[in-house]
């Protein structure tokens, strides 16, 4: 198990790191292979706020600032959890929701097109049939109702459906003003 990693220093002291962790595994006996990539852990230095010292000496003509910073630590797994928190404090854990990462299952078989051929029941699953069957009255259950009505039986208790009328909204037969014909008529040449 090893990974990228990147560490970034400013005037000598760590301003920024992250690690990655990769992790191969193969099964040369089933050929199959797994292959995981993530960043495992980021670590950023962030002014921290409302810590800072100003001071300012007119006399003198000299002004003094200083920024606190705080190191933040992000923590990722693949089993979706997510640490953050300050360096060298307790992370504090989040569970985040269920996401497939790939759009496809991981392991697929290598002959697509081939039909899988069914198997006989097993014997368990037949007796649960056999007796189903004779619960059911000796009949074979074909999933449909027992007492099932006609369609037309329960409509005929509804009052009738009347379709809306649509009012037609459109030009209708209202004549053309002239201008707007000889105008048109003008456009087209």
């Amino acid at each position: 198990m090893f990974g990228k990693s990147v560490v970034l220093r400013s005037a000598g002291v760590l301003s920024a790191a992250e690690l990655g962790c990769l992790v191969k595994e193969e099964d040369v006996v089933r050929h199959e292979s797994f292959t995981a990539e993530w960043r495992d852990l980021s670590l950023s230095t962030r002014p921290e706020e409302h810590c800072s010292l100003r001071e300012v000496d007119d006399w003198r003509k000299e002004t003094y600032w200083q920024q606190q910073e705080t190191r933040f630590v992000v923590q990722r797994s693949p089993w979706l959890i997510l640490g953050l928190g300050r360096l060298g404090e307790r992370l504090a854990r989040y569970h985040l929701p269920y996401q497939r990462a790939l759009p496809l299952p991981l392991f697929v078989p290598a002959d697509l097109s081939a039909k899988a051929e069914r198997g006989a029941t097993p014997p368990q699953l037949r007796h649960m049939m056999d007796f189903e069957t004779a619960l059911a009255g000796g009949s074979l259950p074909n999933g449909q109702c027992q007492d099932k009505k006609a369609v037309e039986e329960i409509t005929k208790e509804l009052p009738p459906v009347v379709q809306p009328s649509r009012p037609d909204f459109g030009k209708g037969d209202f004549p053309r003003s002239l201008s707007r014909s000889l105008s048109q008529e003008a456009q087209r040449g």
